[in-house]
């Protein structure tokens, strides 16, 4: 119940609709529950029968138990025919003057005491009506017919509404605090579960919030004032009635916690489908490559599978429930009738309560219908916002110190002290990682995969937090500034480089929206992207394939470099930034990215000899610390690991590059260009 009450709360900012909404459901019931007692007052005021009178008395008193009765006129009477008395009905079976006999109690009514003088009638009633009372009656039913209308309208459309409302709400909080979640989170989580719970969950939540919160209210109304109209009306028709509602209430408990269990298997299991529906469209090229289609589709086949037998498992449940809850309003309904037909004969109950006491009855079995599916709905809602609160509960591995402060004029000195690090309790990363980047050095990180060198550029934006040490700039510990004013100082071009759809322009610009179309075009120069950009068709407005998959790696890699280049960062992170390129094109974004690092800390992950025999210091990590530190010339006469990565993998590249040819005159130096003349 409290995952419905925190959902329900969503409605808060919503104060005044809510009211609105609850007074449009209570006159929705209201007017509902008026049309039971015009009909009884139609029918029992309207079409009160009436009795053609014989002109003719009895002379003497009858007994309960004679048969033979005296009257002054027997000549209006009819062998065969039935005459009333006061409220009995008896059949004529035989005249002899002004003796007469009849059977009693005919057309089920009971006989009597009658006294002499009481008239005698004509058993059949004539229906002749009130006109000016049918008349009324019929105009308040249509009155109330249009207000009816008129305020279900309203109640089905701010019900809309509010559930519209709550739903937009919920998938902006999910993709904030999705946003705001550390790569901590993410390292953990299925792409597909989240999307799921942003998706499914959410939508689950509107139609509780909808069908589920409001007309929950409108049935408790319809309840409670049929409840209270039919206990005025007649008590024991009113317990026969009800008699069942324990039995009802029961089911409903056992249904809602039964389908709950249900309804999270299903939610769960449509996360696993998603995840590797995602994750087969993300891959689809690599399935392609490898002939495993038909691999992935077995995989989905069996998830899908596994989805199918939850729903019939829920499906199930729901079919054996709508019928249960059918069956008891018909019950209550033959009961009320049978009962019913017994007082009217025994005169407890006029025609006209009996007829408004089952349109009461009537108007409650469509609540009683609806309960399954409210109860259905109450469950998977309750699944649903229990997913959904574990993302919107989840705290962040990185947050932001109460006292955080901007991090302003920097000067970019990068300081790594003691730090250690792990992605979990067991399995460290790093350990007693030490060293200092000075305001404009380059720092290259070299050593064999797995050695922490991607682990410690992804610590200094805080993607992680140390587990020991601390990382500084400028001095100050980055836990005690402000995420946005730390990462705003830090351009990263990474490994793997995401492209989103949308054009070229906007993809450079994604970083610093506020640039000019010339900044734009200066930073595509200085990547040495600008003379392919302006080979296709429409230029700068070319709209790139989902992940940029209509570029090669290196386009993809100089795009990059353009977007980070576009932000003037005081410290740049270059993760393996030229390692998707040809030597040709290394050769001249290395020119373009020397101008660049003027005055500017950069720290490169590279496996390219020119990017490491360019820095200022080259740290070579190995199992997670610092193996050696130096220049590439003190490393090679060092003779360890280093002088080791050289020869299998750096000398070949050294031979390479002594062939290829020198720049044409102008390439070199840009002509002086560098990202403070862009910004």
């Amino acid at each position: 119940m409290s995952t419905h009450l925190r959902l329900l709360s969503f409605l808060g900012p919503y104060k005044k609709q809510v009211f609105f909404a609850w007074f449009v459901v209570a006159m929705t019931a209201v007017t509902t529950m008026i049309m039971p007692q015009l009909l009884r007052w139609a029918i029992d005021s309207g079409l009160e029968p009436s009795y053609a009178s014989l002109d003719t008395t009895i002379t003497d008193t009858i007994g309960l138990s004679e048969t033979q009765i005296v009257v002054d006129k027997p000549d209006s009477l009819v062998v065969g025919e039935n005459i009333r008395i006061d409220e009995e009905a008896m059949e004529v079976l035989q005249i002899n003057g002004q003796s007469v006999v009849v059977e009693r109690g005919a057309e089920g009514t009971r006989a009597a005491v009658h006294d002499a003088g009481d008239e005698v009638f004509r058993a059949k009633a004539n229906f002749l009506g009130e006109t000016d009372t049918l008349m009324t009656a019929a105009l308040a039913i249509l009155g109330i017919a249009v207000l009816r209308g008129f305020f279900t309208y309203w109640m089905q459309f701010t019900g809309e509404w509010l559930s519209q409302h709550v739903a937009f709400d919920l998938r902006n909080r999910i993709y904030e605090k999705l946003q705001r979640q550390s790569y901590a989170y993410h390292d953990k989580q299925q792409t597909g579960q989240l999307m799921s719970r942003a998706t499914q969950d959410v939508e689950a939540t509107r139609m509780f919030i909808q069908l589920g919160a409001l007309r929950l209210l409108d049935i408790v109304l319809r309840i409670t004032v049929a409840a209270a109209l039919m206990l005025t009306s007649n008590v024991l028709l009113t317990l026969v009635a009800w008699s069942l509602m324990p039995i009802v209430a029961w089911q409903s408990i056992r249904v809602q916690l039964l389908s709950r269990k249900m309804w999270v298997g299903v939610q769960e299991q449509l996360g696993r489908l998603t995840s590797v529906l995602q994750e087969n469209l993300t891959g689809v090229r690599v399935v392609k490559a490898f002939s495993r289609e038909p691999y992935e589709n077995t995989k989905f086949e069996k998830e899908a599978d596994s989805l199918f037998e939850w729903n019939i498992k829920q499906n199930r449940i729901q079919a054996q429930n709508n019928p249960f809850y059918q069956a008891m309003s018909m019950l209550s309904q033959v009961f009320v009738l049978g009962i019913g037909a017994w007082m009217i004969t025994e005169g407890n109950l006029s025609a006209g309560e009996l007829i408004a006491f089952l349109a009461y009855l009537t108007l409650m079995i469509m609540p009683m219908r609806m309960l399954g599916f409210i109860v259905q709905m109450f469950a998977r809602a309750g699944a649903s916002g229990e997913r959904i609160f574990e993302i919107l509960d989840a705290e962040s591995a990185v947050t932001e110190k109460p006292d955080a402060k901007p991090l302003e004029n920097v000067h970019g000195d990068v300081t790594f002290e003691g730090v250690a690090f792990a992605y979990d309790a067991v399995s460290p990363v790093l350990r007693e990682v030490t060293f200092e980047a000075p305001s404009g050095k380059v720092i290259a990180l070299l050593g064999p995969t797995g050695s922490g060198k991607t682990t410690i550029v992804n610590l200094l934006p805080r993607f992680y937090d140390v587990t020991a040490g601390a990382i500084k700039v400028d001095g100050i510990d980055i836990r005690d500034t402000t995420l946005v004013s730390l990462r705003a100082n830090i351009g990263i071009i990474q490994q793997d480089v995401f492209m989103f759809s949308a054009t070229i322009r906007d993809n450079i610009s994604y970083g610093a929206v506020n640039a000019t179309y010339e900044q734009i075009i200066e930073a595509a120069k200085i990547a040495r992207i600008h003379d392919f950009i302006m080979s296709l068709p429409d230029g700068y407005d070319t709209w790139v394939g989902e992940r940029g998959v209509t570029l090669s790696g290196g386009q993809k890699q100089r795009l990059s470099i353009a977007r980070t280049l576009l932000l003037d960062p005081r410290i740049l992170i270059l993760d393996d930034s030229t390692s998707s390129v040809d030597t040709q094109t290394e050769y001249l974004i290395q020119q373009a990215l020397s101008a660049v690092m003027k005055g500017r800390t950069t720290l490169v992950i590279a496996q390219r000899l020119r990017t490491v025999k360019n820095a200022d210091e080259i740290l070579v990590m190995k199992d997670g610390t610092i193996a050696e530190r130096g220049t590439h010339e003190a490393l090679i006469a060092l003779d360890g690991l280093y002088r080791e990565i050289y020869d299998l993998e750096l000398r070949d590249q050294e031979e390479a590059l002594k062939r290829v040819p020198e720049p044409p005159p102008g390439i070199s130096n840009l002509g002086g260009t560098s990202v403070g003349d862009i910004t």
